[in-house]
């Protein structure tokens, strides 16, 4: 994989293998969870519900596994690299273990399910393998291990939102967090397994999605991410007693309103979004608040209709264009990212050439790009043969870098001269003489420190220059 970076990347390659640590809560009995997050933000706000679960039962969180009673590796199945990742790490946890019986090593999320036998049986390198809809029954399990046991919960849910569970911060900033509004995905691309490993799709409460948003504003955060695999599909309809009228269901143009009204200086974000979902009113929603950011990240995966069928994305060329120019009509200056996959099944030269094109009209803020890369169990693995040549997918894919690299400097140069309301989020990776925060277009902008100014606060930031991904400015009274 290969993205232009951004900071909120759905699969933010600076945070795999993060280890989760918060502060202790005075309330363990002595026992040690490390927990170690891969894959996309669903998984490292997973793993939040996780530790949260496990300090109301006596845990406290640990950034040194070799001090942990439990190690949970929490996984993704999307990349093949990212499984050889997690098996080379499990294979680290082992040498710990051989020294250390008593330690449980455990596998959570999205290779649970589909590799629970590989783990547990054949390699023998994990004592616990749970799916993302398996979390409250932790617990349970990891006294199953103690008692001598291998324990495996896998079972997917139709109901499980986590709603009632308020995630620990782990690793925050104290600025921005995620809420996630909804698990699972009914969209069967060809090319996925999510369907698979989080199962179908369901909304979660909105009144503890709106509950959340304001505990994190009243605890002082600025700024929330709404998360779902396809938050456009979100809707609930709110349970009523027998007898009594039956509400209105929520969407999720309701739901990006009702979190907006929670505060003018709460920002609001959401991802991702599916281009056969996405509405009007939607959009018009966004155009009404200013405290709804003006980005969208819209995957487009090709610009020719034909692959985009054997992909099941269930939307065309022309269809993806027209929600383009909607987003461009209704909210002028809105950026837009996407997602590219190069060298599907079958593809031809030809219709290479129509996602390149489809990049020129569309000119993406930011992308993350990839070759193709089949995944056991999935529709395409299962219907289509994966002939492309791995030279011919890279040197699509450096065509499709190429061009993105052109674009977002080109993006970036229009944000120069111009000034732009930023939340400062930190220090800058490089420097602590300067912040650094993100404009209403998810662009980072790094700018000196003010003394006047802290993490937390809104400044206006002027842009001097700057690079593809990064945007260097100053603040402006």
């Amino acid at each position: 994989m290969l993205e232009l970076s951004h900071t909120t990347k759905t699969h933010d390659e600076s945070r795999q293998g993060e280890a989760l640590e918060l502060m202790p809560t005075g309330k363990s009995d002595g026992r040690k969870l490390y927990i170690e997050s891969y894959g996309c933000q669903m998984n490292f706000s997973d793993s939040e519900i996780v530790a949260s679960i496990l300090i109301d039962n006596g845990f406290e969180t640990t950034k040194e596994y070799r001090e942990a009673d439990v190690i949970f590796i929490n996984t993704c199945s999307i990349r093949e690299n990212a499984e050889q990742r997690v098996r080379k790490r499990l294979k680290e946890f082992g040498a710990v273990k051989a020294k250390n019986p008593g330690l449980i090593v455990g596998v959570l999320g999205c290779m649970a399910e589909r590799l629970k036998a590989k783990f547990l049986e054949e390699e023998k390198l994990v004592d616990v393998v749970v799916g993302p809809d398996a979390y409250r029954d932790l617990p349970n399990l990891i006294d199953k291990v103690e008692d001598g046991n291998k324990a495996v919960n896998v079972l997917l849910s139709r109901e499980e939102t986590y709603a009632d569970i308020s995630p620990v911060r782990l690793n925050s900033n104290g600025v921005a967090a995620f809420i996630s509004i909804m698990r699972g995905c009914d969209n069967m691309c060809s090319f996925c397994v999510v369907p698979f490993t989080r199962g179908r799709e369901r909304s979660r409460d909105v009144a503890s999605i709106v509950r959340e948003a304001q505990d994190l504003f009243n605890a002082g955060y600025k700024e929330v991410t709404l998360l779902g695999q396809n938050v456009d599909s979100y809707k609930y309809t709110p349970k009523v007693e027998d007898g009594e009228e039956p509400l209105p269901t929520v969407n999720f143009a309701n739901l990006l309103a009702l979190v907006a009204d929670v505060s003018p200086e709460l920002r609001v974000r959401f991802s991702t979004s599916h281009p056969k979902d996405i509405t009007d009113e939607v959009l018009y929603t966004m155009a009404k608040y200013e405290n709804i950011c003006n980005y969208i990240h819209l995957p487009v995966q090709s610009g020719n209709s034909r692959i985009l069928d054997i992909m099941n994305r269930t939307y065309d060329r022309e269809w993806y264009m027209e929600r383009v120019d909607a987003i461009r009509r209704i909210i002028p200056g809105c950026a837009i990212s996407t997602d590219v996959i190069t060298g599907f099944c079958t593809e031809t030269e030809e219709e290479h050439q129509d996602t390149l094109s489809m990049m020129d009209y569309v000119k993406y803020d930011f992308a993350y790009m990839f070759a193709y890369s089949e995944r056991p169990g999935t529709l395409a693995a299962k219907r289509f043969e994966d002939d492309i040549p791995e030279e011919v997918k890279k040197r699509r894919l450096t065509e499709v870098v190429n061009k993105q690299q052109i674009h977002s400097l080109e993006r970036a140069q229009q944000h120069v001269g111009k000034v732009h309301k930023v939340l400062i989020e930190g220090f800058s990776k490089r420097s602590d003489l300067d912040y650094c925060g993100r404009n209403d277009q998810n662009t980072m902008v790094v700018f000196p420190v003010d003394p006047r100014y802290k993490v937390g606060d809104y400044v206006q930031v002027e842009g001097i220059s700057c690079t593809s991904a990064t945007l260097i400015g100053k603040i402006v009274d």
